[in-house]
């Protein structure tokens, strides 16, 4: 079969761009990966449990505060490190973005608290986390509605695994995954909202179902599928490289089959 000038272009550009675009995960296939099963990383959601209150934690100023003082009114929770040099710093960018533009009030209508699992961070680092995020809210906002807290490793796994946070130590870092969790005045998990950035009306709606200890199954879990673990950069990052591969070259495949469709009808046009 001759092919028309302009498939015998593009035919060779679609497979050029093919392993061009492929060429970067066939080099991470041969970088070493961390070694640990599925079941050890993610989420598992455990909507309508109730956390531990009884939990004692410790405060930006070093003093042991429960979570039963602490949790009086609808909570977001989100879990990191804060020396994370990956999605930790993103995602908290991304709540204090969402904080600046919902329409909930700070202090009333929901809390922020933000705990680290990782028993090496200390009040000082909290605190300093506390000032500098604090510092990208532009509406009035109470320091109170935002706490940093740290903790010994056994209380802030047990409070892990209690909203089905799993993570692993990898060298000295952790691989994890990214998410808020909402919890009710009366412990109570409601919500899961996973990614590093959230939408301000999805968080004050979310805000007034755990103010009504409503539990509400998460729609949304794409993280899970469309996250990986990059080791050499320590963060998850989003596979855009399969994305756009497969998106140009699918493209590119069926344009050229549609101009050798056509050529063939031109060819048994022209021989009757």
């Amino acid at each position: 079969m001759t092919f028309h000038p302009l498939r015998r272009l593009l035919l060779p550009l679609a497979l050029s761009t093919l392993a061009g675009l492929y060429a970067p995960l066939w080099a991470q296939a041969a970088t070493p990966v961390p070694s640990f099963k599925p079941e050890e990383v993610g989420i598992e959601e455990k909507l309508g449990a109730t956390i531990p209150l009884d939990l004692t934690l410790n405060g930006e100023d070093g003093k042991p505060v429960t979570l039963r003082q602490l949790i009086d009114k609808p909570t977001i929770l989100t879990l990191n490190y804060f020396r994370c040099a990956g999605i930790c710093t993103p995602q908290l960018n991304g709540v204090a973005e969402a904080l600046n533009r919902t329409e909930a009030i700070p202090s009333k209508d929901f809390q922020v608290l933000t705990v680290s699992f990782d028993e090496r961070d200390e009040p000082e680092i909290a605190a300093q986390k506390r000032t500098n995020y604090l510092g990208e809210i532009t509406r009035p906002f109470p320091p109170s509605a935002w706490r940093f807290l740290t903790g010994p490793g056994a209380t802030t796994k047990a409070l892990a695994d209690a909203v089905g946070f799993k993570f692993k130590p990898v060298n000295d870092d952790f691989v994890h995954a990214a998410a808020i969790i909402f919890i009710s005045p009366k412990g109570q998990i409601t919500r899961y909202m996973y990614g590093v950035t959230y939408l301000p009306a999805d968080l004050q709606m979310a805000a007034q179902e755990a103010a009504r200890g409503e539990a509400q199954p998460t729609i949304n879990k794409f993280l899970k599928f469309c996250f990986s673990y990059d080791p050499a950069g320590r963060r998850y990052v989003l596979n855009t490289t399969t994305i756009g591969a497969t998106v140009i070259i699918l493209g590119a495949l069926i344009f050229v089959f549609a101009l050798t469709r056509r050529g063939r009808r031109t060819k048994s046009e022209e021989s009757e």
